[in-house]
């Protein structure tokens, strides 16, 4: 990248600027999956007003629905981020964040969305086939980056027949498909979530496990074949686009699932949470080499809980979300199983301290008959259940995003719907929600807003389940900064 620009393409030249300049959000486009297999209309993307001033604050304004059965929408990312605020001299186009890509987990269909003509009311352009992706035989399409050059990245997590894959897949910015991305013979066992740090020439990813696997629920005896369950961290050259080191992080880190490096591209370090038994591992490079190495810095235990049955479980807390904050000061974790949502203070990476943490539902609650809790290391009591404007939240806080200024967390329930009908059935049955989280960026601490509900039990076609959130122009978790002079 020169240190010359003819112009500025989308997105903040920092994190910083964003966060000082960056409006307030307005919208919140959130991927909604229908839980009714049956139901022709399908997953969509609802348009949430979430502007305070507006008559629709706190509504659903517009719905745009897939009309086709069995996708499983999960998380969606941008055909142009701050990765594309640098723009070379020599370039003949200027990139614009037009386009919000929906990759299916179930389908493996992938629809872009014009979200320019009329942000309110985004409309389906392109449908990519699942039979594309299963032609480079990969399936299962996860995360989606947009890359300085004009290509989107997608990473994926099996191969044609469902067993575990971890590779990506690329597209132009035409949305053709050009192929898969991974050089070499190396290949990681697993895929899921990735993050590129084009200044240190590394990219990091996560793993989930086989689609063969998660598709019809968590099984025990799934973690007997750990090459098709992941517990490992896979780091690339960016530049050559090959894997050059594994790191095992045993059994604390099984699922590793959301990974973000730092926001300030000139730190080669980041967290991972993992999922399974809620461990949270701080992951930074040698100052001698190109590899990294990752220790375990955050250690929620489990809770011995009987749900029913006579015996009591190890219950772990599920961490299938983290986020960070643009300054790189606070990090945001939930326990989807326990119901708790937490903030940490990460001014020491290595050393994060817990300065906040709120319990919105859960499968702990002191209202449910048949849970006892037999043994917990960090609470006296089980939390009550919360209710926010009268309605009790079913399920446990799941999918994060925050506002670019750091002061509002929201907080959706869904984690995947075949897991949602195995664990929180009522909330399947209900309806879904999110939440508003207000947080104090001075003292730290989080309380819950308790005058924001966004209620998805009476949606026109059923209750429907709310995932991943993402802000029209960008946000903590769709957009990578690179250095200038990376």
């Amino acid at each position: 990248m020169s240190n010359k620009t003819c112009c500025r393409g989308p997105g903040y030249a920092t994190p910083l600027d964003a966060m000082r300049s960056g409006p307030r959000e307005k919208l919140l486009y959130t991927v909604t999956v229908q839980p009714n297999l049956d139901e022709p209309h399908g997953d969509y993307l609802s348009t949430v007003d979430v502007d305070p001033e507006s008559p629709t604050y706190c509504q659903i304004v517009h719905r745009t629905f897939t009309n086709r059965k069995g996708d499983e929408l999960h998380h969606s990312g941008w055909n142009a981020c701050s990765s594309c605020y640098y723009v070379d001299e020599s370039s003949k186009t200027v990139p614009k964040r037009d386009r919000l890509v929906l990759p299916s987990l179930n389908s493996d269909f992938i629809y872009i969305l014009d979200v320019v003509t009329d942000p309110r009311k985004p409309e389906i352009v392109k449908t990519i086939d699942g039979d594309v992706l299963k032609s480079h035989n990969v399936t299962a399409p996860h995360t989606t980056h947009c890359l300085a050059n004009g290509n989107i990245m997608i990473s994926v997590m099996g191969d044609a027949e469902g067993y575990a894959k971890g590779d990506f897949i690329l597209f132009d910015s035409d949305f053709n498909c050009i192929g898969t991305w991974t050089k070499g013979d190396k290949k990681a066992l697993c895929g899921y979530d990735f993050w590129y740090q084009p200044y240190f020439d590394v990219m990091v990813s996560s793993e989930w496990g086989a689609p063969n696997k998660w598709r019809r629920g968590w099984k025990n005896v799934d973690l007997e074949d750990m090459s098709q369950y992941g517990c490992r961290l896979n780091f690339y050259k960016w530049s050559t686009q090959t894997l050059y080191q594994t790191i095992d992080l045993g059994s604390d880190g099984i699922t590793p699932l959301e990974i973000r490096f730092l926001h300030n591209p000139k730190k080669a370090e980041g967290f991972v949470g993992c999922a399974l038994n809620a461990k949270v591992f701080h992951f930074k490079k040698k100052s001698d080499s190109d590899e990294f190495e990752a220790k375990k810095v955050i250690d929620i235990p489990g809770k011995l809980v009987d749900t029913g049955s006579g015996v009591a479980e190890d219950m772990g807390g599920m961490i299938s979300d983290i986020i960070i904050s643009l300054d790189d000061r606070f990090l945001y974790v939930n326990c989807w199983r326990h119901g708790d949502v937490r903030q940490y203070d990460i001014t020491d990476p290595e050393n994060p301290k817990l300065t906040g943490q709120l319990f919105l539902g859960g499968a702990i609650c002191s209202d449910l008959p048949n849970v006892i809790v037999k043994e917990d290391k960090e609470l006296k009591e089980r939390p009550p259940a919360r209710y926010v404007k009268g309605r009790r939240l079913e399920g446990g806080p799941q999918m994060l995003q925050l506002s670019l200024d750091g002061k509002r967390l929201y907080v959706s329930s869904s984690l995947y719907s075949p897991w949602d009908k195995q664990f929180y059935p009522k909330m399947v049955s209900q309806g879904g929600h999110i939440v508003l989280i207000d947080v104090d960026t001075v003292n730290g601490g989080i309380s819950l807003n308790e005058d924001f509900l966004v209620d998805f039990a009476n949606e026109p076609y059923g209750p429907s389940l709310p995932h991943e959130m993402r802000y029209p122009g960008g946000d903590c978790t769709s957009d990578i900064w690179l250095a200038n002079d990376a």
